[in-house]
């Protein structure tokens, strides 16, 4: 990368949202302001600040609090005074059990969807202003081929996969009501995270990798889409 860009990732304390802290901190152009909900215990994220030399803001966000989510704006909007964000990126997610549309728990997909769809909704909403002033103003919004209808991924994880469903529709209703912003769903494959459990097939590494080559030559005719890591477009 050669163009200095500032961004915030969401859920950045483990798995994809610390990897790709790692990978945007090895160019000294970029800056991320990296959120969770606990940074306090957030050891690996500090390990990084300490070497960072002023481009690694970290600052508490707890996605299904909104209080949480406006005290964070206020926090990075006097970190990044005059700057903008260039990127968005909403990764923090739960999937908390592999279910079935005949046998989830109401109060599971209330959580859910709190954090997979309201947390992301509302934390765009928020931080809109520092996006206009940005000069990529991008949203990526990460999803899963579970939320594909077209890719027909039977009925496992159904509360996650209708979560994300909804997340890719929020998606595509920002690109329609601000053609300025792009805004993107992106699949980063089954990862080796604590998310991804058993059977996963990516290292973190390498998905993010990909992830920042496909974001990073994003531009507006792009946005409303949904990308695989591989930059390959996935079927609604």
């Amino acid at each position: 990368m050669v163009e200095a860009t500032t961004w915030l990732i969401t859920g950045t304390s483990r798995g994809i949202g610390l990897e790709m802290t790692k990978q945007l901190l090895a160019d000294r152009a970029n800056t991320v302001v990296a959120t969770c909900r606990n940074p306090e215990k957030a050891s690996e994220l500090h390990a990084l600040k300490d070497s960072a030399q002023g481009t690694l803001h970290v600052v508490q966000l707890d996605v299904a609090n909104e209080d949480s989510i406006r005290d964070s704006f206020k926090t990075v909007e006097q970190l990044l005074g005059d700057e903008g964000l260039d990127y968005l990126y909403n990764n923090a997610a739960i999937n908390e059990c592999n279910d079935t549309a005949f046998s989830f728990s109401s109060a599971v997909a209330l959580r859910t969807f709190q954090v997979n769809v309201l947390g992301p909704a509302v934390i765009a909403q928020t931080y809109l202003p520092l996006l206009e002033k940005g000069r990529r103003k991008v949203i990526v919004n990460m999803s899963t081929g579970l939320a594909s209808i077209g890719l027909d991924q039977g009925p496992k994880c159904t509360t996650y996969s209708i979560s994300k469903a909804a997340l890719n529709m929020l998606t595509y209703k920002q690109k329609a009501e601000r053609p300025d912003i792009t805004a993107v769903v992106i699949d980063p494959g089954w990862v080796k995270t604590e998310m991804g459990g058993e059977g996963a097939v990516l290292e973190p590494e390498f998905s993010v990798s990909h992830i920042l080559k496909v974001l990073t030559s994003l531009s507006t005719k792009d946005s409303g889409k949904f990308f695989r890591y591989t930059g390959e477009e996935i079927p609604w």
